[in-house]
């Protein structure tokens, strides 16, 4: 697929892996669909617990600016990096909300879904809330297939957790695709369709 330019924002708390899931999308990006990938982070002093967030710019061409301008989709994982960093959303753009942490957004185009919620039912813990987020994102996004988001997820996560990983990975992809996607307004501009 000729993409170019396609940008994903990952934003959260310190400690809550969005790094790490910012790594991983940027790596099934590159390394296994192929395509010209730049990823930033920027985070607080704080080592955990302050706002950061990741992006990740994705083209077919070689890319000029690294960070992201006009956001295709942006995930927040808690309310403090959505009032944050919610902005810059092309007409179509998407936005992806733990809805057990997030609950007021500024864009009608949005997903809720319980990422921490669905993480505790898979693997009993908070930890993988970030992958559970990531299969979700992979699902919804066009320019990454799943079977390049599980060989970049199982090449990068530490070794003796590519089990519970791939169950949450799983998880948010299950849960992406209940997800009622037509209930969304099409886009922010009506009858815009913007060109990846």
């Amino acid at each position: 697929m000729d993409v170019d330019r396609f940008e994903i924002r990952l934003s959260g708390s310190g400690g809550q892996g969005i790094i790490l899931a910012s790594i991983i999308l940027a790596e099934a990006t590159g390394i296994f669909e192929g395509y010209h990938v730049s990823q930033t982070q920027s985070y607080g002093p704080e080592a955990r617990g302050g706002k950061c967030k990741a992006e990740v710019v994705i083209s077919s061409k070689q890319i000029d600016y690294p960070k992201a301008v006009q956001l295709d989709m942006m995930l927040s994982m808690n309310q403090a990096s959505c009032d944050a960093y919610c902005f810059d959303f092309k007409p179509n753009g998407l936005l992806l909300v733990d809805s057990s942490l997030v609950e007021q957004v500024s864009t009608s185009r949005v997903v809720g879904l319980p990422f921490t919620e669905i993480a505790r039912e898979v693997a009993g813990k908070d930890l993988v809330a970030n992958i559970v987020a990531l299969g979700v994102l992979g699902y919804l996004c066009p320019v990454l297939s799943i079977k390049s988001l599980e060989a970049a997820l199982a090449a990068r996560v530490p070794k003796g957790t590519k089990k519970m990983n791939s169950k949450a990975l799983q998880a948010g992809i299950r849960a992406a695709e209940k997800f009622d996607m037509d209930s969304l307004p099409r886009s922010i501009i009506p009858d815009e369709e913007e060109e990846i």
